[in-house]
């Protein structure tokens, strides 16, 4: 079977560099908030081009801290995207906040600007765009609309580790960032991990303090906090994958690049050309997604479906959600992720492809 995504092939390739890491922190006895925690804090944060980064226990507490620190709450509204993970969505509601939908662009597959200002209520707080598969958003004109409303934008770069636009990296656009070094990600550890990435000093204060128990420099607590910490093991252990970050970037566009030499003549939808895409997936789409999944699995070619239901077609978002999302339902019910992570598709592109034109063929 070739894998989908197989994150202990990327650890074999990097495997020396990744166990002398882990020795040196079992050698420094300092396993939680110790220097290699923040010596990935700094590299990751001069490596996206932020003032700050503070490491956290996942993606999810990344994005539930940053609107927290920001002060959205009870009572608010938080607009994303109908088509992501449930993380996004669980996270804004862990606030306290409540999840507001919007619909995507069909090209991009990224939320639509458009969409998110028709979502605008007086009781909009921030917005939450999501760089989905490791395409950027159109963080121009989000910001935009968000200084226009006096909204806190809160950047989701769990699929986006190098992503850019232009010469600029994404999460460097919004007031806050989330990063997630769950293993499958461009940059994952060996278990969970996240951080956030800010240039507001005060914000980058507050969730350091949050993320341990809100205690201040007299260890006494200040208001309700959290046990969410990057432990030095797994900030140890991205530290010696960071270097090669923008190495498997450039594989997975060259692979992205192959793919649609293979496969461009086909009736499948194909993401777009963008050159600050990182390719986190390759995700196509196809009339009869279920059939090729069902082929590409009998011919020893693993995919995988992300994101289907829609958000708010799930029973902990769809409370009084009575909008429609046609484009994002469309994209949940048609597209199917192919391998793409360069260990698992070295020598397998041409079998893949044409695997996937006899499908369509027959």
């Amino acid at each position: 079977m070739i894998p989908q995504a197989a994150p202990a092939s990327r650890i074999a390739r990097y495997r020396s560099a990744v166990d002398a890491a882990i020795a040196s922190v079992i050698e420094s006895q300092s396993y939680i908030l110790g220097s290699a925690v923040a010596n990935f804090e700094a590299s990751f944060a001069a490596y996206i081009g932020a003032a700050h980064c503070v490491g956290v226990n996942s993606g999810t507490d990344a994005l539930a801290l940053s609107l927290r620190a920001l002060g959205i709450g009870s009572g608010d509204e938080v607009i994303t995207t109908a088509l992501t993970a449930p993380a996004t969505a669980q996270a804004i509601l862990q606030c306290g906040a409540t999840p507001r939908f919007a619909d995507v662009d069909s090209r991009t597959r990224c939320i639509d600007p458009a969409a998110v200002e028709s979502a605008i209520t007086p009781r909009t707080a921030a917005i939450v765009p999501v760089h989905l598969f490791g395409m950027p958003c159109d963080m121009q004109a989000l910001m935009t609309i968000a200084e226009r409303h006096k909204l806190a934008v809160v950047e989701d770069c769990a699929q986006a580790h190098g992503a850019s636009i232009g010469s600029r990296r994404v999460g460097t656009f919004g007031h806050a960032a989330a990063f997630s070094y769950y293993p499958t990600k461009n940059l994952g550890g060996i278990g969970d991990g996240g951080a956030v990435l800010t240039s507001d000093a005060s914000l980058a204060q507050r969730i350091r303090r949050m993320r341990n128990y809100d205690l201040g420099e007299d260890r006494t607590a200040r208001s309700v906090g959290f046990n969410s910490r990057l432990d030095d093991m797994q900030a140890a252990i991205l530290s010696a994958l960071l270097p090669h970050l923008d190495e498997g970037n450039s594989e997975r566009r060259a692979i992205a690049g192959r793919y649609r030499e293979l496969l461009g003549a086909s009736d499948l939808e194909l993401p777009p050309q963008n050159e600050g895409c990182i390719y986190h997936q390759f995700a196509v789409g196809h009339e009869n997604r279920d059939g090729l999944r069902l082929h590409l699995t009998r011919a020893g070619i693993q995919t995988n479906i992300h994101y289907s239901p829609c958000l708010h077609r799930h029973e902990a978002f769809s409370s009084k959600i009575t909008e429609s999302f046609p484009v994002a339902e469309h994209l949940a019910g048609s597209l199917l992720s192919l391998p793409v992570q360069p260990e698992t598709t070295a020598g397998s592109l041409p079998y893949i492809a044409e695997s996937i034109l006899e499908f369509i063929r027959t």
